[in-house]
This record gives C-alpha cells, sequence and structure tokens, in this order.
C-alpha cells in the first residue's frame, strides 16, 4: 500500500482495519504510510512526508527523490510480488507503479478517485492501464469509470463513520478546557508547511478584525506537528491580544467544539460539513502553480461540500481574493445568519447520512474480492 499524504493515511487505516478482521494474522502490510496505518500494523519503507507536497513549482524540487522512492518500490515488488497493491490517492505517484504492477500480474485497487470530474478527465486512459478496480469515496464517481469500462464500487467516506450524525458540542468544549458564552471560532490554516506560511498570516489578520467587531469571540487553532508550530509562534507572539487557545493536533474536537470554522481547502472542508459547522474556505498557491490549475479545467469550485453539493453553499476566497477583510466579513455573516446555519446544519445532515456507508468492511470486502478473483488468494 502506498498512502500520498495524511488524509490518504486516514482512509488507509480504515482500509487496513478491514482487512485483518478478515484476513489471517501473519499477513504483512506494507509500502508508505502515516501514523493510522501504523497503528493498524502497517510497516512504512519511507515516511508519508516525503510524498506530501503541494503544488508544481513546490513538487519540482522533490522530483529525484520521488522518482527514486518509486523506482525502489517497483524493483522491490517485482522481484518479491505482493498478493495486492492498493494505492491510496496521491495518483501522480501510484498510477505508474499500479501500471507496473498490473502488467506483472499484481492485482491492483485504487482508493479515492482523482478528481477527474473536475479537472484532467484525459488521466481515465491511464486509470484503465493502472487499476483492476477503483473504490469511490463519493456515489457519483462509479458511473463515470462503468462508462469507461473500469470496474468501481462506491464505499463511502470513512469520516462518515468515525463522526457522529449528531456533534456533541457541549463535550468537545469540555476536553478543550473551553468555557464561556462567547462564540468559539476554529481556524485551521492548514496541513502542510507551504499552506500554513502562505494562510496563517491571513488569517491571523482576519482573527484581530473579528475579535474588534465580535467582542468575546474566542478562537482555537489545532497544531498537528512541531514544525508548523514553529511557523505560527512568530504570530502567536504578534497577536498575543487575541482570545486563542492552541491545541496540540485534536483537529476535529477543535471543529466538533466550534460555531464556525475558518479554514484551507482540503479534507478538513468535508470534516467541517460532517459536524455540520458553517465554514469560510480559503487557499493560496504560488502563482505559477495558479495558472497552470487554471489551465486544467477546474469546477467553480475547490471546497468539498461545494463539490458534493454542486453549489456554492459556503464561501471560498482563493489567491488574491483571500484577504483578512473578505475572511472577516464572511466568517461574520457565517455566525450571525442563524437561519443560514440551520439550513447548512439540514444540507449536511443529508450528506453525511449519504456518505456513511461502511467503508473499512465494505472496502476490505472488494479487495478480498479482487484478490480472489484474480487468484492471488
Amino acid at each position: 500500500m502506498v498512502a500520498g499524504e495524511l488524509s490518504g493515511d486516514l482512509i488507509a487505516g480504515s482500509v487496513l482495519k478491514g482487512l485483518k478482521a478478515r484476513w489471517p494474522a501473519d499477513f504483512i502490510y506494507t509500502g508508505i504510510g502515516g501514523p493510522h496505518m501504523g497503528e493498524q500494523g502497517f510497516n512504512s519503507l519511507w515516511p508519508i512526508s516525503k510524498l506530501s507536497l503541494m503544488g508544481y513549482v513546490e513538487l519540482i524540487k522533490h522530483i529525484p527523490e520521488i522518482l527514486l522512492i518509486r523506482h525502489r518500490l517497483r524493483k522491490r515488488w517485482l522481484i518479491d510480488k505482493p498478493l495486492g497493491f492498493v494505492g491510496v490517492d496521491a495518483p501522480d505517484f501510484n498510477f505508474d507503479l499500479e501500471i507496473a504492477m498490473r502488467e506483472a500480474g499484481v492485482p491492483t485497487i485504487h482508493f479515492v478517485s482523482p478528481s477527474i470530474w473536475a479537472w484532467r478527465s484525459g488521466r481515465i486512459k491511464k486509470i484503465k492501464r493502472a487499476v483492476d478496480h477503483m473504490l469511490c469515496l463519493f456515489p457519483f464517481e462509479v458511473e463515470i469509470y462503468k462508462h469507461a469500462g473500469i470496474d468501481a464500487t462506491f464505499v463511502g467516506h470513512p469520516l462518515a463513520d468515525k463522526i457522529p450524525i449528531v456533534p456533541d458540542v457541549a463535550s468537545a468544549r469540555a476536553k478543550l478546557g473551553l468555557t464561556g458564552d462567547g462564540p468559539i471560532i476554529a481556524i485551521l490554516p492548514g496541513s502542510r508547511v507551504s499552506e500554513v506560511e502562505r494562510l496563517a498570516p491571513i488569517f491571523f489578520a482576519a482573527m484581530k478584525l473579528l475579535a474588534v467587531r465580535e467582542p468575546g469571540i474566542h478562537f482555537v487553532l489545532p497544531v498537528a506537528t512541531s514544525s508548523l508550530y514553529s511557523i505560527l509562534q512568530p504570530l502567536l507572539n504578534k497577536y498575543d491580544e487575541l482570545s486563542l487557545s492552541v491545541v496540540d493536533g485534536r483537529s476535529h474536537i477543535a471543529i466538533e467544539a466550534s460555531d464556525i470554522v475558518l479554514l484551507a481547502s482540503g479534507t478538513a472542508t468535508l470534516e467541517a460539513a460532517l459536524y455540520k459547522k458553517p465554514m469560510v474556505i480559503s487557499y493560496k498557491v504560488l502563482w505559477i502553480s495558479a495558472q497552470i490549475m487554471k489551465r486544467q479545467g477546474y469546477l467553480p469550485y475547490v471546497g468539498l461540500p461545494n463539490i458534493l453539493l454542486d453549489e456554492f453553499v459556503v464561501p471560498e476566497f482563493l489567491q488574491d481574493f483571500a484577504t483578512p477583510q473578505a475572511l472577516c466579513t464572511a466568517v461574520l455573516k457565517q455566525l450571525q445568519d442563524f437561519g443560514l446555519r440551520d439550513s447548512l446544519r439540514e444540507r449536511f445532515t443529508h450528506l453525511h447520512l449519504a456518505l456513511r456507508h461502511g467503508t473499512a468492511d465494505r472496502s476490505a470486502e472488494i479487495i478480498d474480492h479482487v484478490l480472489r478473483k484474480k487468484k492471488r488468494l
């Protein structure tokens, strides 16, 4: 198995849990993974951080090392063929590896469809060469693959299984030691260093404006790693007048405890939707990366809640539109419009139910079926 970043690690950890319940205890799971996979006994040959890169420009300087890692994995597994290979997200890394494995007779399963429905639809031809079976997080993806002659199954999203339908806000606030009657805003400027470097200064400036316009507001900032904390420390010093709690990781509890979430585009936006939270989404990449991405034919949305509901249900501020003033105004709108908050809660509840599908068991069932069909089990 190869997972390319922490969101994929979360998904792969769920898949491993299902596989371990189904298969003998002496099976070995190895490749590249993160902490959730490690909790299931996964043996990671390289740290997942080697593949967790953002943007075209950032990727270029790391290409030689990434290609060397893929070459070594391919060589290792062509000599000692595994029963099967599961690529989790990271399509640009995994598809070439999957093609080599499949041509050598190793069944290949890919989990998390790349966003061919949003951009780079031409990749469907490469996917057909690479993948025996695609596991889809979202139900509408299956028809796209079946139309292209690729076996695919909707298995739901593990976050939808994990997160309760009705969030326990009081319990989450107690776990974080949050008291008082003022509104609570969760701040999530990203999980990668490059994301935080670009978004955190804008988010902190917006927080200062919010504190002036909404006295009594309190912010919660989850920080997952020491490297991210070192980036944030100068901002914490600069804005030390803010009513702010910095918590060690636990982003899901911070989201559950909040009234509104201000966050970077990514998997966390789906997590916020599953916790039924109003949110404001923002994102910035290098200018040249943005120009390349514009030419790839994106949907008008980047946030998962908007993509899945096919509507701008929550606001997005990208690139130069991501200003402290714009973010502050949008957060206040979400905070003060109770009718909007009720409407979002209802729509996000329907979305949650649609994505709750027993992902761990369903994924393991399909992987088991593919390996048996290919006579590897």
